[in-house]
This record gives structure tokens, C-alpha cells and sequence, in this order.
């Protein structure tokens, strides 16, 4: 009974999971699309997905050095809603438990200036870093459900210049950046690369962070030999959720992408 009991509760997570509908799932090889559901050219705030972008600054300016440093201790103050978050983080620790105060730590040492230079020579989404309106905040908020939005698009065009080691920075950085965002060895020999990124939902104007609705990233891409796929999935929650949009989209672009690689990637 045990067993039959622990199979339904898989299944039924597999079926929502996969069932999950995305206001954008995008899937590119090449300048091939090979799948596209939804709206993909409509921008909204890249939440953690920003990591990716950030790590590029700060190997690139020379904070972050390697992998395992600088391992930075979490202090009183920081922020700290999630318990993970709670203790000494490395670069790989902070794009694995997609830790806020790391990022912080790194766009304080870089400064405004600096920040918004990256941010407009990676030409990413509307280059927007003010932050919340009349906050003077965009050095540690304009990615997070504010004024710095990216299509999916957008993303993956990022993306495919960072796999290619073509976008304005050194090459360390670019190879860096891409180690922190392994994830696993994923299905049929190809690897996992990504970034999940979760935040509130804004109303139609933009200027009001909807507390009860959430939206969710998954990006990144897989890769096999010489071959490389670019993803986004992306929802956008009509409804309270008690999980994290980022959670629920990643699982659904894993099943869908596992269904891809067994059809349309042999």
C-alpha cells in the first residue's frame, strides 16, 4: 500500500507538473524554433534569472573569483526569508539557493555606475536600473518587480551570446558564469544549464507589485556534444499559489523538455 501510495503522489506531481500551462515556453537551436507557445516578446522583471547577469559582472570586475570564492558569511541584517540563505555562501552556493544578499554584496561593490554600464553594454531587456519609482533603489531592486524587464525572447538571445563567449566581458567570466549554472546531467546524455527566477506579478501599468500573484522564470539550455538548446518557460499566476512560480515552472519545463529530447532532439 505504501509503495502504491508514494506512485500515485509521483504521478499526480508529474501530471501538474506537465500539465502546467506557460504564458511563454520558447525553445531555440540555433536560430531553429523548434517549439514556441504564448507570448514571448511581452518583458517582465527577470527576478533571480538576473543572476546570470550579475555573476557576468562580478567575475568580470574582478569580486567574484572562482567557484568556491570569496565565500562570504551571512550577517545579522541581511536578508534572510529563506533558512538556506541563512549561512556562509560561495558563488556556486549563491546561483544553487539563489541567494539575495550575495547579489546585493555584489552590486555595492560594484557601485551604480558600473552596474548600469553592464547593463546597458549587454544591451538587456529595456535597460531600465532607476528601481521603484522615487526609491533610488535600482542598484539593489531593479530587477526584482520593478523597472528592469526582459523579454523571452530577449533572454535567450543572452543566452546564446554567453554559451557562444560573445557578450562584453572576459572570457573567464563568460566561463565562469556558465559553470555556476550547471545544474545535472539531465536526460538522453545532455547536460543542464539554467537559472530559475521568481518575483510578484505588476498590474497592468507597471507600477503596483500584486502580493498575491506570482510570476516564474526557467532558463537556460542543454547541451550534448556540440550541440546546444536554449529554453525560457515562463508563467505568469492568475491566482494565489503557496508555492513558488520558479519552483512550479521548472518542473514543468523539465517534463516538457524531457518530452522534446525523446521526439523533436534525436
Amino acid at each position: 500500500m505504501k509503495k502504491i501510495t508514494l506512485y500515485l503522489t509521483a504521478l499526480i506531481s508529474f501530471t501538474v507538473s506537465f500539465a502546467i500551462k506557460a504564458d511563454c515556453f520558447l525553445v531555440k537551436e540555433n536560430d531553429k524554433v523548434i517549439k514556441q507557445d504564448g507570448d514571448c516578446k511581452s518583458r517582465y522583471a527577470p527576478c533571480s534569472t538576473f543572476k546570470i547577469v550579475l555573476s557576468l559582472m562580478g567575475y568580470d570586475d574582478g569580486f567574484l573569483i572562482d567557484e568556491t570564492h570569496p565565500k562570504l558569511p551571512f550577517k545579522k541584517g541581511y536578508d534572510d526569508y529563506l533558512e538556506v540563505w541563512k549561512q556562509p555562501h560561495t558563488p556556486k552556493d549563491w546561483m544553487k539557493n539563489s541567494c539575495l544578499w550575495y547579489s546585493r554584496l555584489i552590486t555595492k561593490e560594484l557601485g551604480y555606475e558600473k552596474f548600469h554600464n553592464y547593463v546597458t553594454k549587454f544591451n538587456y531587456g529595456n535597460q531600465d536600473t532607476s528601481g521603484d519609482k522615487g526609491k533610488n533603489n535600482g542598484l539593489t531592486n531593479a530587477w526584482l518587480s520593478s523597472s528592469l524587464e526582459i523579454s523571452p525572447e530577449e533572454q535567450i538571445a543572452f543566452l546564446q551570446k554567453l554559451a557562444a563567449d560573445q557578450l562584453p566581458v572576459s572570457l573567464k567570466a563568460q566561463e565562469m558564469t556558465k559553470n555556476i549554472m550547471f545544474i545535472e546531467d539531465f536526460a538522453d546524455g545532455w547536460k543542464l544549464y539554467a537559472k530559475t527566477g521568481s518575483g510578484n506579478r505588476l498590474n497592468e501599468d507597471r507600477t503596483i507589485k500584486l502580493k498575491d500573484c506570482q510570476i516564474g522564470w526557467f532558463i537556460g539550455w542543454l547541451q550534448k556534444d556540440n550541440r546546444k538548446v536554449f529554453f525560457v518557460h515562463f508563467i505568469e499566476d492568475k491566482e494565489h499559489h503557496d508555492s513558488y512560480a520558479s519552483f512550479r515552472s521548472r518542473e514543468a519545463a523539465k517534463e516538457k523538455l524531457k518530452g522534446l529530447i525523446s521526439k523533436e532532439l534525436k
